[in-house]
């Protein structure tokens, strides 16, 4: 392989490991967020449980992120110094806005979030946490922000010596597919969290532990699923139809369509033959492509052919991952569904298989967040920005070996680090939410008055009993030496 080809295999494997950690974090700490802010205004003990046991999980993410993320900036200088120095001008504020703001934000306040409670009062640490999860969505919109002008350049110019000067930073910030890719992602990172989640209550539904809790957050996780997956179906639509009209080749290699058509059908599944420059084994759906494309039967839609073989992307890359993607969310339409009609029978808190179901879509967020990211940044190939600076001419001049060993210690290395993280948050998440906690605000210590050397998770402010029975499960004592908590 070429150093070009290692450099991009490289970065791509770096920040495909990075985005992971993000993807959480910003769902998870919305979530946490707003289990904060019910305990603020309820003293729902529930609450205050549910989200010490994310918080943990939460840290864990937020400190992978950190660590793999400064590997990014670094990289950056020494695999793509031309990149660098053609468009430091440019995406060099950005990345610094986004250490100023968000980086900052969430550093300031992550440590009143993690070690506040009990220290502080419960609005304290809503508003802490408001500022980690803000902190986390300005950091993505800083980062899409700079995404998006590589896709769709705008507000900047390219001297005679290749170098952008910033004409319009309004512009820059604000390019064409900019709205899209933010709330692409940011709903994407959502609906991650969301599956993960439901997910882990699943789990300790099907285990019977602390039951009620765990009913909460399932519920709580169903809902947002139910509301966000048809939304990010619909800000998809959007996403495309902008992709048709700035970046057509890349649209064209997602639907594997090779000649400009009026009416496009739909391709189903097919193998993208690149020499041959017509797909292999098709299925196809008559018109679909042009109506979900342009909204209309017989739309034009401009194919692989309108431009150079050297200026098109690797297609069947592109085509499969698109549709891994959308068939992921498709998955995850579907689950949503089938929770409601099971909440609307009353049966989402007792049907075993949906419980299976539910730890099964766990990883299904990240999977298509990684497919989503390489349909976009392979289908940009073969330039760095679109149209302006092509990948070839971005790489440094390093070596393939050196490359080639940067390589095999990224991946030794990210590899120790996940095997590190699935361990600890593994133990974390088989332990599940546990009932007491640091008492504050005036609900907890009321009922420490009330009721003291009660466990203040075994009851509500109303003092009705949290646990219930599972539907067809055997009525168990309140306390046992086995479950000293009744959970």
């Amino acid at each position: 392989m070429d150093p070009v080809a290692l450099a991009r295999a490289q970065f791509a494997f770096t920040i495909g490991y990075h985005i992971l950690w993000p993807t959480l974090t910003i769902g998870l700490a919305c979530f946490i967020t707003l289990l904060s802010g019910l305990w603020w205004r309820t003293g729902r003990v529930l609450y205050r449980d549910l989200m010490q046991f994310w918080l943990k999980i939460f840290a864990l993410a937020f400190g992978m992120g950190v660590i793999t993320g400064v590997v990014i900036s670094y990289e950056v200088g020494t695999n793509w110094a031309g990149f660098s120095r053609s468009v430091s001008n440019v995406i060099g504020p950005l990345f610094t806005y986004e250490t100023l703001t968000a980086f900052f934000l969430e550093a300031g306040f992550i440590g009143i979030v993690l070690f506040g409670q009990g220290r502080v009062s419960r609005g304290a640490h809503f508003f802490a946490c408001c500022m980690v999860s803000g902190g986390t969505l300005l950091s993505a919109t800083w980062i899409i922000a700079s995404n998006s002008f590589m896709q769709t350049p705008s507000g900047a110019v390219a001297d005679a010596q290749g170098i952008f000067h910033t004409v319009s930073w309004w512009d820059v910030i604000f390019s064409p597919s900019f709205p899209y890719r933010l709330a692409h992602m940011v709903c994407a990172s959502l609906i991650t969290g969301a599956f993960v989640v439901a997910g882990v209550s699943a789990f300790h539904m099907w285990r019977r532990h602390y039951v009620e809790a765990n009913r909460l957050a399932f519920s709580m996780a169903m809902w947002l699923a139910l509301i966000l997956v048809p939304l990010q179906i619909f800000i998809g639509d959007m996403h495309g139809r902008n992709t048709l009209e700035y970046q057509p080749t890349k649209l064209a290699a997602m639907e594997g369509l090779w000649d400009t058509t009026r009416g496009p059908a739909m391709t189903v599944i097919a193998w993208p033959d690149m020499d041959a420059a017509k797909n292999l084994y098709a299925i196809e759906i008559p018109h679909l492509a042009s109506l979900y494309l342009t909204h209309s039967w017989d739309g034009e839609v401009q194919g692989l052919k309108a431009v150079p073989a050297s200026d098109r992307p690797n297609v069947p890359v592109v085509f499969f991952a698109f549709r891994i993607m959308v068939g992921i969310a498709l998955i995850l339409l579907a689950t949503a569904i089938t929770g409601a009609v099971l909440r609307w029978r009353g049966r989402l808190y007792g049907t075993r298989w949906f419980q299976f179901l539910a730890m099964a879509t766990t990883p299904l967020g990240f999977l298509a967040v990684l497919a989503g990211w390489t349909t976009t940044e392979a289908g940009r190939q073969p330039w760095v920005v679109y149209g302006q600076l092509r990948t070839a001419d971005a790489v440094s001049p390093v070596t393939a070996n050196a490359v080639t060993l940067s390589l095999i210690g990224f991946i030794v290395i990210y590899h120790l680090l996940l095997l590190s993280f699935l361990w600890f948050a593994g133990r974390v998440a088989i332990r599940g939410p546990q009932p007491g906690g640091p008492a504050s605000g005036t609900g907890d210590r009321e009922i420490e008055r009330l009721h003291p050397g009660m466990d203040r998770a075994s009851t509500t402010l109303v003092g009705g009993p949290l646990v219930q029975p599972t539907v067809g499960a055997p009525l168990a004592p309140a306390f046992s030496l086995d479950n000293p908590h009744g959970a």
